[in-house]
């Protein structure tokens, strides 16, 4: 198991990372993916920046919806840990169990016909080839 650098024990580079996490999501809270990834700064920097411009920047995607797709290709990925934390994360703004349920309907079936089409090897139609 990989050791979780907690606040009092981070590095001071650490901490900056954990402290704008903090700001950006309003919270005091920083969870063990961000603790596990502290015991490589660079990492831990890198993949902060990344999410927080995918995940919190304003685009057309809402956020609800960015969370939904989050939480899709963790199912795929077969990632518990971002499965457990974007779906507490949905939850909180605002899905439904039942959308959830379709949101796992919708994910298996793409799993399904995506190897569908990859085992027959299914040449694109013309018409939606961009």
């Amino acid at each position: 198991m990989t050791n979780l650098i907690e606040y009092e024990d981070a590095s001071d580079e650490v901490r900056a990372v954990y402290d704008d996490i903090r700001t950006t999501r309003q919270t005091e809270y920083i969870n063990n993916f961000w603790k596990a990834l502290a015991n490589h700064p660079p990492t831990l920097r890198r993949t902060w920046e990344t999410l927080k411009e995918v995940m919190a920047s304003p685009g057309e995607i809402d956020p609800l919806v960015r969370e939904l797709i989050y939480i899709a290709v963790s199912v795929t990925n077969g990632c518990e840990y971002c499965i457990s934390s974007h779906t507490a994360a949905a939850r909180a703004k605002g899905m439904s169990d039942q959308a959830f349920g379709e949101l796992m309907a919708i994910t298996g079936a793409a799993n399904m016909t995506n190897r569908l089409a990859n085992g027959y090897q299914i040449p694109v139609d013309e018409q939606f080839k961009r």
